[in-house]
């Protein structure tokens, strides 16, 4: 239908999102008009009206055995599908907007313990190009807090060493500057300076904007960035999995078990909700008990 496409329009023009995001939301919603149609419930997406017809589609999910948190997303694809409607004057009621839809439970994000991110630091060879740039994405993912799509993206002119500051550009168009300290400074001035055109020489275009290189001499991609930190942790000689967004949670986990405000660390993680920041509250108060239980002495078992 055309208010599909349209729909399509909004979310990759409008709302920024990415490819992979449009792709769910219009999944969602043909898996949705192949429900109404083929069980014979309305016309056509904007023929929805009747409450129970949002209730069915609710059954008819679970009766499928779809997890919790496929449920909970797929009601709020079709949620945000109807407001844009109700929005475009296509229709007049939003049936799912008071659909309840199943408790999704909150899953803690595994940490990365202060001493085996130090094991991390110490297993790379700086004296190398690549090893020296893998320092840098290593410092710049944990004390920065970056996401694995941010940091790949930066370009020079986003690098403002001389205030002490990194310009990055998140979701949704939303731009955040984030503080360096000093002597993450230092290594990227270094880097910059005498590393990337190293690695830059090893490419068809010297003039390349994006600040992290490949072995090839091109732009580091997102499964560069995934591909590096797994050898990092082979060379640290650990065995645990990790990924960008592991470091991201560490940051921020540490920041707060550190005193820091839960506002400023929404502003350096460049959350549109406070809520998306409140889970690490949760996780800074996981190890406050773990602390007070170890440490205080009616605790301590005799």
């Amino acid at each position: 239908m055309q208010c599909v496409e349209h729909f399509k329009t909004y979310l990759t023009i409008e709302k920024n999102y990415s490819q992979h995001t449009v792709t769910s939301y219009l999944k969602d919603i043909h898996d949705f008009e192949t429900f109404i149609k083929r069980e014979e419930l309305a016309a056509d997406l904007l023929d929805v009206t009747r409450e129970r017809l949002g209730r069915h589609y609710l059954a008819f999910l679970d009766e499928r055995n779809y997890a919790k948190k496929s449920i909970a997303r797929k009601i709020s694809s079709l949620r945000t599908f109807y407001d844009y409607l109700i929005k475009e004057n296509e229709i007049e009621v939003n049936i799912f907007t008071n659909l309840e839809t199943p408790k999704v439970p909150k899953k803690l994000p595994k940490l990365i313990q202060d001493e085996e991110i130090e094991m991390l630091f110490k297993s790379i060879d700086r004296f190398k190009p690549l090893g020296f740039r893998n320092y840098v994405l290593l410092d710049l993912l944990f004390s920065c807090g970056l996401r694995a799509s941010e940091i790949v993206n930066i370009t020079i002119k986003d690098i403002q060493l001389d205030q002490e500051q990194i310009l990055i550009h998140g979701k949704g168009s939303k731009d955040r500057y984030i503080p360096l300290h000093q002597r993450l400074v230092q290594d990227l001035r270094q880097y910059l300076t005498y590393i990337r055109p190293i690695l830059l020489s090893k490419g068809p275009i010297t003039s390349e904007l994006k600040v992290f290189i490949n072995y090839k001499g091109t732009p580091l991609t997102v499964r560069g960035l995934q591909i590096i930190l797994k050898q990092i942790i082979k060379n640290s000689g650990e065995t645990y999995k990790i990924h960008p967004h592991m470091l991201r949670h560490a940051f921020a986990t540490t920041l707060l078990n550190h005193g820091a405000d839960l506002r400023v660390v929404q502003e350096l993680l460049g959350h549109e909700h406070l809520k998306s920041t409140q889970i690490y509250t949760h996780v800074s108060s996981e190890k406050l008990k773990e602390k007070y239980k170890t440490t205080h002495p009616r605790m301590v078992k005799k």
